[in-house]
């Protein structure tokens, strides 16, 4: 018994990360309305500049800028404190000014798709600002003397400190938000933001005092307990984060109490988790940490339902609209053969950033499905992806079946986990399905990614993929001594013509009408007959089978598939580059190909600017705020409204001279009977 004392004890610490970052995430949500999926990055931010301070610079976040200021030396630990903390409340600050308040009017998914564009910057800017040291290790800062409570239970004293102080941080903010005038009124504003406007108050002071008080919570404690973890990119951003969230939701997202103690108790039963794997036979030894917030993230979901309060606004956003889809020679045949003409006579370079956009965007073309006709958001597409990819290559590889049938039958897998993962959408939407399917991801990348046993023992060079054969024809990217070959391409290319001309059809046709009708309105559609659940599995269902099909061409193109390749940042990059190309159309998902990451927009800048980019992940973030406050139907639908604009300028009738044997309109009706004529 004292051995799982001593791991509950152990656990502390990270139970302390975890219920600091969900008090932040409640304090945002009540300010703002908000739920924040850059909390945890923007924590991170302030610690590594708590790290860079020590060691006598402070990091620039400004691209063009010199990387960071140099003093003489370290500025030591309290100036480096102050220095941190003052950069958490200006991140703040600017976060939600820049960032969330232009958004106050629009719908929750531009919300969580401008969050995810600040958690693209910030992680883009540790890899550039600390390129080649983004792991550190920072000094102590808290007591780590070993605190004995028993002959045989010793536990190290920084973890249970930190505790300490999450709990009297939690204390503190209960009894501002119980006692005080100010935290009373945001507590009102979060119910009924309008009669907080009539009693005098602003929402936007509000919104914004929320957003640094939660930034600087998050990064004092993220900056105490950064010497006890190895301070990486991913440790607040993902690691910490998903059961912070599932934390806050066991408060509901407006309780500080519950979500302090679900905060420590996941932290500690985590750590006990080491222990069992070592002690129980049948208990997972790969992903159980990261499942168990999954698992209570799903339980919560799925028994609450609409799991968010509401938030009373002034104005509630819309969805994007959906363009008809149009088939026509100029749209579909001179693309692609102005495609098919750059893969057999650009070099090897240009062909792979053509490679690249064509697989980025049958990626999109999954958020088509699922965002743009379903209304649904997924932060997991790239982890259907992998499903796919590793099914490949057991089937292919370990099986030996045969191209076609292998990635066919891959790809229906890829569905089924599909349909798994968005089970809870029968029940839930908007920023409560994102939180489930970004668990979701991430417990697929940990527990099945990372098992050897259910991806055929794949080492850290990934499991083999055979070629696409199919009788005489190899379509592999690589043959003997040819690298690189066209036919690979061209191989691609067909696949993205079949899967756009299916989605457009899809929606053109009387089952997408009806997706659009449970987009737009869930009760009306059912009263009109039409089967809403049925319609919200089909989305994904197919959603992921195409996520599947773009997992099974990352496979063959690179002969290997590895968890590197579907991790949860990877599907996070590829909704940002689907939102920016417009996730409601195939135009947008073509867009979104051309503007992915090493795609071919931006080889051909890194070609003409040289080390602009480099800064390919940070671009795209801050495009992504930007399409999310100014057009949510991304760049293709920027382009489609000027092009009918001009076309509607160009056609516009000449007005004529009346006729004056016609009879004369009426005054009353004057206006409308001279348009008629």
């Amino acid at each position: 018994m004292s051995d799982y004392l001593f791991y509950l004890l152990l656990g502390s610490g990270a139970g302390a990360i975890i219920a600091a970052l969900g008090l932040g995430l409640v304090v945002t949500y009540q300010g703002a309305g908000v739920v924040n999926f850059a909390h945890g990055a923007m924590a991170m931010w302030a610690a590594y500049v708590y790290a860079d301070l020590r060691t006598g610079a402070y990091p620039l976040p400004v691209p063009g800028f010199p990387p960071r200021l140099h003093f003489a030396g370290d500025v030591g630990m309290w100036w480096a404190l102050a220095g941190a903390l003052l950069t958490a409340v200006v991140l703040g600050l600017v976060v939600y000014l820049a960032v969330f308040r232009p958004l106050r009017r629009a719908p929750m998914l531009a919300n969580v798709v401008a969050s995810i564009g600040v958690l693209i910057v910030l992680t883009s800017l540790v890899e550039r600002r600390f390129a080649g040291k983004t792991t550190l290790r920072v000094l102590p800062i808290l007591p780590r003397e070993p605190l004995s409570l028993s002959d045989t239970l010793t536990v190290p004293r920084d973890g249970l400190w930190l505790a300490a102080i999450v709990a009297a941080i939690a204390a503190g903010l209960w009894a501002v938000s119980r006692y005080t005038r100010i935290g009373l009124v945001t507590r009102a504003a979060a119910e009924n933001e309008k009669g907080a406007i009539l009693l005098g108050y602003s929402p936007t002071r509000l919104a914004a005092g929320g957003f640094v008080v939660a930034s600087l919570v998050s990064a004092l404690i993220g900056i105490l307990a950064a010497p006890m973890i190895q301070l990486d990119s991913g440790v607040y951003t993902f690691k910490f984060l998903m059961p912070a969230l599932g934390a806050a939701l066991i408060g509901k997202f407006t309780s500080i109490w519950p979500t302090l103690m679900a905060g420590l108790t996941l932290g500690m039963v985590q750590s006990t988790f080491t222990k069992l794997q070592g002690e129980l036979a049948w208990f997972p030894k790969y992903g159980a940490r990261e499942g168990l917030p999954f698992l209570v993230i799903i339980v919560v979901m799925v028994a609450r339902g609409e799991g968010l309060p509401g938030r009373g606004s002034v104005d509630s956003g819309r969805f994007a609209r959906v363009p008809q889809s149009r088939l026509t020679m100029v749209n579909v045949a001179v693309p692609v053969a102005l495609t098919a003409v750059g893969l057999l006579v650009l070099g090897p370079l240009w062909r792979g950033a053509i490679m690249t956009s064509i697989i980025a965007a049958v990626v999109a073309l999954s958020f088509v499905v699922l965002t743009g006709l379903g209304g649904h958001t997924s932060l997991a597409q790239l982890a259907f992806a992998g499903v796919a990819g590793f099914t490949l290559s057991r089937l292919a590889d370990g099986w030996g079946v045969p191209f076609p049938l292998a990635p066919l039958l891959a790809c229906a897998v890829a569905a089924l986990f599909g349909v798994i993962v968005g089970f809870p959408a029968l029940r839930v939407r908007g920023t409560n399905l994102a939180i489930v399917t970004l668990a979701g991801g991430v417990a697929i990348s940990e527990l099945v990614f990372k098992n050897p046993k259910l991806v055929g023992g794949a080492t850290t060079a990934g499991s083999t993929i055979p070629h696409p054969k199919l009788g005489i024809w190899d379509f592999g990217l690589v043959l003997g001594t040819k690298s690189s070959r066209p036919i690979f391409g061209i191989f691609l290319l067909l696949v993205l013509v079949v899967l756009s001309v299916a989605v457009a059809n899809l929606r053109r046709s009387t089952t997408g009408r009806r997706l659009l009708a449970i987009r737009s309105n869930e009760r009306a559609a059912s009263a009109l007959g039409i089967n809403v659940a049925l319609g919200k599995i089909l989305t994904f269902a197919v959603s992921g089978f195409i996520a599947g099909a773009a997992g099974c061409l990352i496979a063959y193109r690179f002969g290997s598939v590895s968890d590197l390749s579907f991790g949860t940042i990877a599907s996070l990059s590829a909704l940002a580059a689907a939102y920016l190309g417009g996730i409601t159309s195939v135009s947008g998902a073509v867009t979104s190909g051309v503007l992915a990451a090493s795609g071919v927009a931006f080889f051909a800048s890194t070609q003409a600017f040289g080390s602009l980019g480099t800064w390919e992940l940070f671009i795209s973030g801050v495009l992504l705020i930007v399409i999310a406050q100014r057009n949510p139907e991304g760049i293709a639908g920027t382009l489609r409204e000027r092009t009918h604009a001009i076309r509607r300028a160009i056609v516009r009738p000449v007005q004529t001279v009346p006729n004056p044997a016609l009879p004369r309109a009426t005054a009353a009706h004057g206006p409308e009977r001279q348009d008629a004529l």
